[in-house]
């Protein structure tokens, strides 16, 4: 099955990255709005690796029929909303099954 994953939105902490980030050149370039697909629970080409990592099993698990994540956690047993684990800058993802057209 075909998964469909949403940046729903995107914090940033600036406050969190000058006290305790060291400066970096590039960060993350998510855009809230901006969708992938999964093809059969694999990580969709230009998905951060770390974005990747925290959502990773709630795909696979889709992917493959299941759902229903901690007993009706979500108004849709198919979907989860997953954040990536950045601290400074998160990214909440909505996953979903995606609609074939």
């Amino acid at each position: 099955m075909n998964i469909k994953i949403t940046a729903i939105r995107k914090a940033d902490y600036r406050d969190l990255q000058a006290r305790f980030e060291n400066p970096i050149e590039h960060a993350c370039d998510v855009q809230e709005g901006q969708t992938w697909i999964s093809v059969d629970g694999a990580q969709p080409e230009g998905m951060c690796d770390s974005a990747w990592e925290s959502m990773r099993w709630f795909v696979q698990e889709l992917a493959a029929g299941r759902g229903n994540f901690y007993d009706g956690w979500m108004k849709n047993p198919h979907s989860a909303m997953i954040s990536c684990n950045d601290g400074f800058r998160p990214v909440s993802f909505y996953i979903e099954l995606a609609v074939s057209s």
